[in-house]
């Protein structure tokens, strides 16, 4: 997958924009300020917003498509302090925490922290989200109907391993949050179905065997 990261430079911060990840949600272009005004060449222009504002608009983007460099010695983005998975209402999976996304290329440096994961099952930038359930029409309100284990602590490394033909599993210590906003499950492992067809989304119940499903 070529790289197709814009950069965009300014005195004291740098901004970079990943189109392989970006979904248009917007946060970008709606937040307050100067940073990021559509129809404007360049369209992003760190200088005219604080170094501060720079960084809280990039860490907004849930997909990762938006990242910085500080050249002003301040601080540098750090992983949530719990790790989460963001049922989206007939859309993907955000992630935020300490990620570690098996196959994702070394230069998105955005999921490190940051992810929308397809689960729609018709990405073709798997396992990333790429828009596909909206023409698709997917249809899933987001709840969370299990509990889980529980955990002893909140955050450190989470492990996304996309299984070829099969689900999303996901180890590490993860809380799920509902499309309500509301945190539903949690526990250190979990499979996350992916081909948009399980009886018990967002978990993964083996439908993907019996349709067929294709990661590839």
């Amino acid at each position: 997958m070529a790289s197709k990261t814009f950069h965009y430079g300014g005195e004291q911060v740098d901004v970079h924009w990943d189109s392989r990840l970006c979904i248009h949600v917007s946060e970008c272009g709606r937040a307050k300020g100067e940073l990021f005004v559509g129809g404007r060449k360049p369209w992003c222009q760190p200088d005219l917003v604080s170094n501060d504002a720079v960084a809280e608009v990039c860490e907004r983007c849930p997909t990762g498509a938006l990242t910085y460099d500080r050249k002003d010695n301040g601080p540098a983005e750090q992983a949530a302090p719990t790790n989460t998975v963001t049922v989206l209402n007939n859309g993907p999976l955000y992630l935020r925490g300490e990620l570690a996304i098996d196959g994702a290329p070394d230069d998105m440096q955005g999921v490190r922290f940051r992810a929308a994961l397809c689960r729609c099952g018709l990405s073709k930038n798997k396992p990333f989200c790429d828009n596909s359930h909206e023409k698709a029409e997917f249809h899933d309100s987001g709840a969370v109907g299990e509990t889980g284990e529980g955990t002893t602590q909140s955050g450190g490394p989470l492990n996304v391993t996309p299984v070829e033909d099969g689900p999303l599993v996901v180890n590490g210590n993860l809380t799920i949050i509902a499309a309500s906003g509301l945190p539903r499950w949690s526990g250190i492992k979990t499979a996350l179905c992916r081909c948009g067809h399980s009886n018990n989304k967002p978990f993964c119940d083996g439908t993907h065997k019996t349709i067929g499903f294709r990661s590839g």
